[in-house]
């Protein structure tokens, strides 16, 4: 059975427009309404030039100026109404499949090639909204014209015309053929592009590590290899769409030589006067067009067709975190945390978790310790649901954290992470990150708390100085003390600190610290513990090995139970 065509799924999306895309196709209707009219004009021309009537001449020029300036004005409404009508639509689907792409969790996006992602939401979607346009603006209007025009050349002479469209139908099952050779060259060119801008994204957002290890010899060669894979693809549909163009041309041009022969034929009968055979001609010169246009459209259809079908394979794509539709809001949490018996696994047979259990009440310090594997920053994203474990429960405050929303559940949860990631915007709605509205008295209140506020007022536009592109515009240290900020900025219950300072020079490093001690004050904080020093004052240790916590104490304890934790320390320190 044949795959239904994937432009079925753009139909909720084109209803909504119906009463711009009907206006416009008034103007369609208005605007192909002339042109028999035009070939019955030029064989009029005809008719009176051969008699040298200028008079009747003048007339009929008066006539087509009016027509071509109505043309000309439909015209414009046709286009223009369908323009607005197809960004309605690109602007309606682009922000749906971003809406969408903003559901799916982590998993998702672990797999996902960032460029890809890009260039479906703009390049992909971009040529959805051509083709919509030049569907009701140029297809239909095509269509409309060789249907109106073979019914002027039926009525002139219909022996003619049936003779003429005798090619017609093998004409139409080569454009049909060929398009369904465009479509899956197609569906390899555009791969091999999202690929490209895949290891773009990938190299430009890594150029100093290539610079730093010489590599762009090998990022050269990458790049290279990826293009030739591209031209390869790109170079195979532009040959299927010359050859398309050669064998339709040519039997364009023997459909003109079959016209040219038979007219004289029908002359010299007596069916058809040399004006009437002008017009014919003429009407025949308007179907070039038409036919040239239905051609290259469904090709272009057939290409973008597979951009439709990038498009809605990612909107077919569930997130694996589902909000229950019953969660209610977690409102402020006093901050006790309740790990019971947890298991959780990426791949099924490579258990992360097993069993864990934990509790930790409000006010407490819990630090994890382990080995790289062992579960630590799996724990905290299990708090955060951006996974959920596959056995057990985690509770707030008594509450499974799987009934309530998850935006309420993380704006209980401040985040601190060591990679700090800042965006494109000023410092202040850097700090109050998520609010499109947000009291400033509040965000210079979270930077003090932060110890951000004293190099933030020195800055030349203090909290409206623009932070460039990852924050490439501050040091180490200001982007640490202003993620510190944004963590506390909603006066979470809950913080999450995964080794703050181990990238920063030792001024940094005392300053972050300080701030640190300073937001843990009366919250309950989890800290992943890559440096020894940083847990000292812990309320508890717990090391993590294989998804199970093999010990639980405070610094003393466990040193002097001379147990794993004691060898990592002794490691460290030696």
């Amino acid at each position: 059975m044949k795959k239904r065509s994937n432009y079925r799924l753009l139909i909720p999306y084109i209803v909504p427009e119906w009463k711009t895309i009907a206006l416009a196709l008034v103007c369609t209707l208005a605007f192909t309404v002339f042109w028999p009219i035009l070939a019955n004009l030029a064989g009029q021309f005809a008719r009176y030039i051969g008699q040298g009537n200028l008079q009747a001449i003048a007339q009929l020029a008066g006539i087509g100026a009016i027509i071509f300036l109505i043309r000309g004005i439909v015209q414009y409404g046709q286009n223009a109404l369908m323009a607005k009508a197809a960004l309605k639509i690109s602007l309606k689907l682009r922000r749906e499949v971003y809406a969408h792409l903003q559901q799916l969790n982590l998993d998702f996006f672990e797999t996902a090639k960032t460029g890809d992602l890009s260039y479906r939401l703009t390049e992909d979607i971009d040529r959805i909204g051509e083709v919509i346009s030049k569907f009701f603006h140029e297809f239909i209007p095509c269509i409309l014209q060789l249907i109106v025009v073979l019914g002027y050349m039926i009525w002139l002479n219909w022996q003619l015309t049936l003779a003429a469209l005798i090619v017609a139908p093998l004409m139409a099952i080569l454009i049909t053929w060929f398009g369904e050779k465009m479509l899956n060259y197609s569906r390899r060119s555009q791969t091999r592009i999202s690929n490209l801008s895949a290891l773009l994204t990938e190299v430009f957002s890594g150029i100093r590590l290539v610079q730093a290890f010489s590599a762009q010899d090998y990022e050269n060669k990458r790049f290279f290899v990826e293009a030739e894979q591209h031209r390869i693809a790109r170079y195979k549909s532009e040959q299927i769409r010359a050859l398309q163009f050669f064998i339709v041309g040519v039997l364009q041009g023997i459909s003109v030589l079959i016209l040219f022969l038979l007219g004289g034929w029908q002359i010299a009968q007596g069916n058809l006067t040399g004006p009437g055979f002008v017009s014919y001609v003429t009407a025949v010169a308007l179907l070039i067009d038409p036919i040239s246009f239905t051609t290259t459209n469904y090709n272009q259809f057939k290409q973008t067709e597979a951009s439709v079908e990038r498009i809605f394979d990612l909107l077919k794509v569930q997130p694996s975190i589902v909000e229950n539709s019953e969660a209610i809001k977690l409102f402020s949490t006093l901050g006790k945390v309740e790990y019971r018996d947890v298991s959780f696994a990426y791949l099924a047979d490579k258990p992360v978790l097993q069993k864990l259990s934990l509790s930790a009440k409000p006010g407490e310090m819990i630090a994890l310790v382990g080995t790289s594997g062992a579960g630590k920053t799996t724990l905290v994203n299990l708090l955060l649901r951006f996974y959920d474990p596959q056995g057990g429960k985690i509770s707030i405050d008594t509450i499974d954290i799987q009934k309530v929303t998850l935006k309420s559940l993380r704006r209980q949860i401040g985040l601190v992470p060591q990679d700090v990631v800042l965006f494109s915007g000023t410092i202040a709605e850097n700090i109050a990150y998520g609010h499109s509205e947000f009291d400033m008295n509040a965000v210079k209140k979270a930077a003090e708390v932060a110890n951000a506020h004293e190099f933030i007022i020195k800055l030349p536009q203090g909290y409206q100085t623009w932070v460039g592109e990852r924050g490439v515009n501050l040091s180490g240290g200001q982007r640490q003390r202003i993620a510190i900020a944004r963590a506390v900025f909603n006066n979470p219950r809950i913080l999450i600190l995964d080794e703050a300072t181990s990238a920063l020079d030792s001024e940094s490093e005392a300053l972050v610290q300080e701030a640190l001690e300073r937001i843990m004050r009366d919250r309950t904080v989890f800290v992943i513990a890559h440096r020894l020093a940083t847990v000292r004052r812990a309320t508890r240790i717990l090391v993590l090995e294989n998804g199970e916590i093999i010990e639980s104490g405070t610094h003393e304890e466990l040193l002097k139970k001379g147990g794993r934790y004691a060898g990592f320390y002794a490691q460290q320190f030696q």
